[in-house]
């Protein structure tokens, strides 16, 4: 043997020594996850509203929809939606070609234009979503993409959700250990996984203006999923 290399090996062997002295038994651990929820009726509701016109050029189009928008953002102002709750999130200029006939050789003609435009608005008002809708359609909007649920400030209940899942995963614990005939021994770790966003549930209640369209405004989950690592004595 290289007598250079004696003290390093002499060094690692001590090392390893202190980590894992010789006889003792090797950590003994167990993992169990957890999972909680918290649940609260939406405050708020994001409405994807816009207009889609069409002409028989591309000019044209965006003229025709430049000036139906501009009636939907009054009618959006006029409801007291604050700018900051109204973003523009699809635009798009597409043409518009001729019907297909079986058998076509030639390429498809242009015969026109379409142009889209669609704005997210969120209502924080729930009881004046119905009336909303209703004045954006009023107001010139030929297509609502659909409506999402939340709640605005979130952050307690997400954590009501995790302090569930983690009581979750101790009761585990002490189950699973005490039916195993082990002691359970000090938390060695601990980590969330996913979870955490607003997730509709079964509708809970309705939300109705005079005379306006009826909307379900139903019931959010928000959701937690923790592991834990424990030693078993």
């Amino acid at each position: 043997m290289n007598l250079r290399l004696v003290p390093a090996l002499l060094v690692l062997g001590a090392a390893l020594s202190a980590c894992n002295p010789v006889g003792s038994p090797p950590q003994r651990t167990f993992s169990v996850s957890g999972h909680g929820e918290a649940r609260a009726a939406p405050d708020i509701a994001m409405v994807s509203t816009g207009v889609r016109t069409q002409g028989a050029t591309a000019k044209e189009a965006l003229q025709r929809n430049t000036a139906a928008m501009s009636e939907v953002f009054k009618a959006i102002k006029a409801l007291g939606i604050a700018d900051k709750d109204v973003q523009t999130s699809n635009f798009s200029v597409q043409p518009i070609y001729e019907p297909y006939r079986e058998g076509q050789v030639n390429p498809q003609r242009i015969v026109g234009y379409q142009v889209f435009n669609q704005v997210t608005a969120t209502v924080r008002d729930l009881a004046r979503l119905g009336e909303a809708l209703d004045t954006f359609v009023s107001a010139g909007s030929n297509e609502l993409q659909g409506i999402s649920f939340s709640i605005d400030k979130a952050d307690p209940l997400r954590d009501e959700a995790r302090t569930a899942a983690i009581k979750d995963a101790l009761h585990k614990a002490e189950i699973m250990t005490k039916a195993a005939g082990v002691k359970l021994g000090r938390l060695v770790t601990m980590s969330e996984s996913g979870g955490g966003r607003p997730m509709p549930a079964a509708p809970m209640a309705m939300a109705r203006a005079e005379k306006s369209v009826p909307i379900a405004a139903g019931e959010q989950v928000l959701d937690a999923d923790v592991q834990l690592t424990y030693e078993i004595e």
